[in-house]
């Protein structure tokens, strides 16, 4: 089993600025099932909030919510030094700042992907993948042949797919 942990908290629908396009780069690339493989996304957001989101994104994934359980703590989607030491693709606080990993102030949602295996003895393995999706979101890969590359910066030019502002010239 595959879980894509998307950072929707308990906010309703405001995804982090990041994530808000990451599921249109697997909705409906992967069908559930398929190659004895199953596809989840889960959220800590209520249910309600993300059936609404999922209906104006328009997209065709299971996606459950982690609402009122601890299961985005156990695995480290988020980060709260209230509730469990900081742990982040199994490294400590101490381990992520000696390599320099500053990218995130330690608390909150974090991207992250989960893969399960259930071995003949039917037990669960957990195996954590880096943050870097680079390979899993087609957008990327377009992204990287253009002159200016990604061009990241701050990221504020990542929108929801139905806020993108019309470009003039565009072919309609």
């Amino acid at each position: 089993m595959l879980v894509y942990h998307f950072m929707l908290g308990l906010i309703g629908t405001k995804a982090v600025r990041a994530a808000r396009r990451s599921p249109d780069g697997f909705a409906g690339s992967i069908p559930s099932g398929t190659h004895d493989v199953a596809f989840v996304v889960v959220s800590r957001a209520p249910l309600d909030a993300l059936v609404a989101y999922k209906r104006r994104m328009g997209w065709d994934f299971r996606w459950v919510s982690s609402y009122g359980s601890s299961f985005n703590y156990d695995f480290h989607a988020t980060i709260d030094q209230a509730v469990a030491p900081v742990e982040y693709n199994f490294k400590d606080q101490l381990q992520l700042e000696a390599e320099n990993v500053a990218w995130r102030d330690w608390s909150g949602e974090q991207p992250g992907m989960s893969a399960f295996v259930r071995p003949a003895t039917m037990c669960s393995t957990r195996i954590r993948v880096l943050p870097r999706f680079d390979g899993l979101w087609a957008m990327w890969q377009w992204l990287d042949r253009t002159p200016l590359g990604r061009n990241e910066g701050d990221m504020s030019w990542f929108h929801r797919h139905d806020e993108y502002p019309a470009t003039a010239g565009e072919p309609s």
